[in-house]
C-alpha cells in the first residue's frame, strides 16, 4: 500500500466531487449521524437500567440484591465488553437478520453497536453513581425515603453532570464503532473511507472522511462539555 494518490490532483479533484455529490459524502455524514445517535439512544435505554442495578444491587447499596444476580450481571457485562467490535458485528450477524431484516447496511450496523456499547454505557453509569455523596443518601434513607425514591430524586438527579460526561464518551466511542461497521457492509462515512482508501486507492477521499468524523467527534464532545458544565451544580 502507497500514498502516492495522496498528490494526485485528479484523485482530488474526484474526492470534491463525491464532497458535493448528494449521495455521496451528504448521505454518508447524515448516516453516520443517525446511526450513532440511535445507537446511542437504546444503548443508554439498556445500560441505564443496568449502571443502576450495579450499585442498587450492590450488598451496600439501596436495594441489595443475591450474590448470585449480581455476580451473573457483572459476568455477563464484562463478557460482552471483553469481545473485540468487529468479532461482535459478525457474532450477532443473525440477531440483526432477524431485528432488521437483514446483516448488511445502514440499519443492520445499530444492533452490534447496540450490543457493543450497552455494557460500556452500564459501566461508565456505574461509576457516575458511585460518586454521589454517600452522605446525601443516607440522609434520604433516615426520612424514610424508599429505595426507588433514593434512586429517582437522589443518585440520578446528583450526578446528572457525570452522567452527561460519560455519555458523552459512549456517544463518540458509538461514532468511532460505526466507522468500523463499514468493514461488513455498514453505511455512513466508515464505508466511504473503507471503499474508497482500502479498495480503490483513493485516499484522498478517505483523508476527508476521516476529517469529517473527528469534526463529528469534537462538535459532539463540545456539546456534551457545556452542557455537563451548565448543569453542574458545583460550580455555582
Amino acid at each position: 500500500m502507497n500514498y502516492d494518490s495522496l498528490f494526485d490532483l485528479e484523485k482530488w479533484k474526484e474526492a470534491l466531487e463525491i464532497l458535493l455529490d448528494p449521495n455521496g459524502i451528504p448521505l454518508a455524514i447524515w448516516e453516520t449521524f443517525y446511526v450513532t445517535l440511535l445507537s446511542t439512544f437504546f444503548a443508554l435505554v439498556i445500560g441505564l437500567p443496568l449502571g443502576v442495578l450495579l450499585v442498587a444491587g450492590d450488598k451496600n447499596g439501596v436495594l441489595p440484591l443475591p450474590r448470585p444476580v449480581m455476580a451473573t450481571l457483572n459476568v455477563l457485562i464484562n463478557l460482552l465488553r471483553s469481545v473485540p467490535f468487529l468479532i461482535l458485528m459478525i457474532m450477532v450477524i443473525p440477531i440483526s437478520r432477524m431485528i432488521v431484516g437483514t446483516s448488511v447496511g445502514t440499519m443492520a450496523t445499530v444492533v452490534p453497536l447496540v450490543f457493543a456499547a450497552f455494557p460500556f454505557i452500564a459501566r461508565l453509569v456505574e461509576g457516575s453513581l458511585r460518586e454521589v455523596n454517600p452522605n446525601i443518601i443516607e440522609a434520604a434513607q433516615s426520612m424514610g425515603a424508599s429505595p426507588l425514591q433514593i434512586i429517582v430524586k437522589v443518585m440520578l438527579p446528583e450526578s446528572v453532570p457525570s452522567l452527561i460526561s460519560n455519555v458523552t464518551i459512549a456517544l463518540t466511542t458509538i461514532l468511532g464503532y460505526s466507522a468500523m461497521s463499514g468493514a461488513i457492509g455498514g453505511g455512513g462515512l466508515g464505508k466511504i473511507a473503507i471503499d474508497y482508501g482500502y479498495y480503490r486507492y483513493k485516499f484522498p477521499t478517505m483523508v476527508i472522511a476521516v476529517i469529517l468524523l473527528i469534526v463529528m467527534v469534537q462538535v459532539f464532545q463540545s456539546i456534551g462539555t457545556k452542557l455537563a458544565v451548565k448543569l453542574d451544580k458545583r460550580l455555582k
